[in-house]
C-alpha cells in the first residue's frame, strides 16, 4: 500500500474494503506500521496493541470473506482519545498520576465502534483532564503537530494526540471530545474537519469527565461525509446516560450525488466582525471570506447576525462552569503535591474552588438561558458562520497558560449547547491550516454536515496533506 492510502477518508476505505480493493489487515497493518515509525517524533499515541487491532482486523475480514458486515464502517481502522474507557486496560485521561488506573467501566461511544466492527488502532495523548485548548501537557508530553517538523507547534486540546494521529496519517479518524472547543480546535489547526455534537446526542457513559454540564463526544475525520457515517453508529440513546434519553433520532439520509445549487435559499448568518470576541489573523479572515463565497456560490444566503451577548463574555462563563464541575470531581486529590499532576491544569481546577454554590447556581441559570435566547434568534438560520480560532498554531515556547485565545470562538457552543462544524480552509502564508466554523442548533447535526459535505464537494482544503518525508512516512 502507498503513503497516500494513508490519508483517505473513512468512506474511501469502506468502499475499497466493500470492493475487494485490499483487506483490513492490510490498511490496518499500514497505519500500525506509520505509527511505530512516526509517534517517536509525533507523540500522538499513549497506547498502542498491535495485536488487538490486527485481530480486529482479521475478523472483519473473515466477516467481509462471509457475506456479512456489521456496519458500513466495519473493518475501517480509528483512535480514540485516552479518556475512553475500555474496561481492564489503562485509561490515564492525559494525567501521569492515572497512568497504572485500570477501567472498571467501557465507554458507550467505544464500544458502539467495536460492535460496528470498526478497529481500534489504540489511544491517543491529550491535555490532563481535558482541561486546555493548547494542547499542551507538560508531563505525559505535547503531540507534536504535523505541519511544521522542524518547530513544536501546538497541536491544539484537549484532544491533541487524536488531531495529531489524523492529520499525520496515523489513523483516519480519532475519537474527541468537545467541552470549550476540545474537538473543533485541534481539528481545526491540524487541518481537519471536527464535529461538536450536542450534548446528548452521543452517550458520555464511560468517558471520563471534565465538566457534566458541558462535555461532549464528536468525531475529528477527513471530511464532513466522515463525520456523518461516524456520528451514524455513536448517536443513539443509552441507558446508562440519562441525558443521551428522548432526543430526535440522527439520520443520515444525503445522496451521493449533489445538484449544481444544493444549497439554494438556505440562509446562514455571519457574526459582525466588530463582535469578534478578539482580533482575528488577515490569514485566517481570508479562509472565512473564502468558505463564504463558496457558501453563496452553492445558492446559500449570508446574512450579518447580531448577538445579544458577547463572545468573550459566554468564553470565560463557560470556564467557570468547567472549573467549578472539575474542582467538584477531583477535589479528592487536586492539592496533593506529591501527585504527578500539570501546574497549570491544577491551577485551573483549582479556579472552581472559590465558586460559591450561589455563582454556580447563577451561572447555570445564564447558561440555560442563553441557549434558549440563541434557538430563538438561529430561526429560519441554518447556521452561524465565524473563524475557528484567532491565529494558526503557534509554537509551544510562545504559549501564554494563562490565556485561552484558541477557544475565543469555540466555547460558545458548549455554552449554547448547540453544535458546531469546523472545516479546513486552505493554509495560512506559512503553510499552515486555517479553519471556519459552522455553528448550528441544537440537535441540527444533519444539516451542518450538509453544509459540510456540499462545500468539500467543491473544494480541496480537505484534502491538504502535511509534508512528512523527513520521517519515513
Amino acid at each position: 500500500m502507498t503513503r497516500q492510502d494513508a490519508f483517505m477518508t473513512m468512506t474511501e476505505i469502506a468502499d475499497a474494503l466493500a470492493h475487494g480493493q485490499f483487506t483490513s489487515v492490510e490498511i490496518t497493518r499500514l497505519y500500525l506500521d506509520r505509527i511505530a515509525k512516526a509517534n517517536g517524533k509525533l507523540h500522538a499515541y499513549v497506547s498502542v496493541d498491535e495485536d488487538l487491532a490486527i485481530s480486529m482486523a482479521r475478523a472483519a475480514d473473515e466477516r467481509r470473506a462471509k457475506g456479512v458486515s456489521l456496519s458500513q464502517l466495519d473493518g475501517v481502522p480509528f483512535a480514540a482519545k485516552d479518556l475512553c474507557e475500555l474496561k481492564g486496560t489503562v485509561t490515564t485521561a492525559g494525567s501521569q498520576a492515572w497512568i497504572d488506573r485500570r477501567s472498571e467501566l467501557d465507554c458507550t461511544a467505544l464500544m458502539k465502534c467495536l460492535q460496528a466492527g470498526m478497529v481500534m488502532l489504540g489511544k491517543t495523548h491529550m491535555v490532563e483532564f481535558a482541561f486546555g485548548g493548547w494542547g499542551t501537557n507538560p508531563i505525559m508530553g505535547t503531540p507534536w503537530n504535523p505541519w511544521d517538523l522542524q518547530t513544536h507547534r501546538v497541536p491544539g486540546g484537549s484532544s491533541s494526540g487524536s488531531g495529531v494521529a489524523v492529520a499525520a496519517g496515523l489513523a483516519p479518524a480519532a475519537i474527541g471530545s468537545d467541552t470549550g472547543g476540545s474537538v473543533r480546535i485541534p481539528s481545526g489547526l491540524n487541518g481537519l474537519t471536527g464535529l461538536k455534537t450536542t450534548r446528548g446526542l452521543i452517550s458520555l457513559h464511560g468517558a471520563a469527565s471534565l465538566s457534566f454540564t458541558l462535555d461532549t463526544i464528536g468525531p475529528m475525520v477527513h471530511s464532513a461525509e466522515d463525520a456523518a457515517l461516524w456520528t451514524a453508529i455513536m448517536a443513539g440513546p443509552d441507558p446508562l446516560d440519562k441525558s443521551s434519553l428522548n432526543h430526535p433520532p440522527f439520520v443520515w439520509d444525503i445522496t451521493s450525488t449533489l445538484p449544481a445549487k444544493p444549497l439554494l435559499g438556505v440562509k446562514l448568518g455571519v457574526l459582525p466582525p466588530e463582535q469578534y470576541p478578539m482580533g482575528v489573523d488577515p490569514d485566517e479572515l481570508a479562509a472565512f471570506e473564502a468558505v463564504c463565497a463558496t457558501l453563496k456560490t452553492l445558492g446559500a444566503v449570508i446574512e450579518p447576525l447580531r448577538l445579544p451577548f458577547d463572545f468573550h463574555d459566554l468564553m470565560v462563563r463557560n470556564g467557570q462552569i468547567i472549573a467549578a464541575e472539575a474542582y467538584a470531581l477531583h477535589q479528592a486529590y487536586i492539592e496533593d503535591e506529591n501527585l504527578p499532576l500539570g501546574q497549570y491544569v491544577r491551577q485551573r481546577i483549582l479556579g472552581g474552588k472559590s465558586i460559591t454554590a450561589a455563582q454556580y447556581i447563577e451561572a447555570i441559570k445564564h447558561q440555560r438561558a442563553s441557549g434558549a435566547q440563541y434557538v430563538h434568534l438561529m430561526q429560519g438560520f441554518a447556521a452561524l458562520i465565524t473563524p475557528t480560532f484567532p491565529f494558526p498554531a503557534i509554537p509551544l515556547t510562545e504559549v501564554d497558560e494563562a490565556q485561552t485565545p484558541m477557544a475565543a470562538f469555540c466555547r460558545a457552543g458548549n455554552y449554547l449547547a448547540t453544535c458546531g462544524l469546523v472545516l479546513p480552509a486552505g493554509l495560512s502564508k506559512n503553510g499552515l491550516p486555517l479553519s471556519v466554523q459552522l455553528m448550528g442548533k441544537p440537535f441540527d447535526e444533519v444539516n451542518i454536515l450538509k453544509l459540510g459535505v456540499a462545500v468539500q464537494a467543491v473544494t480541496d482544503w480537505h484534502r491538504q496533506r502535511p509534508d512528512l518525508d523527513t520521517l519515513g512516512i
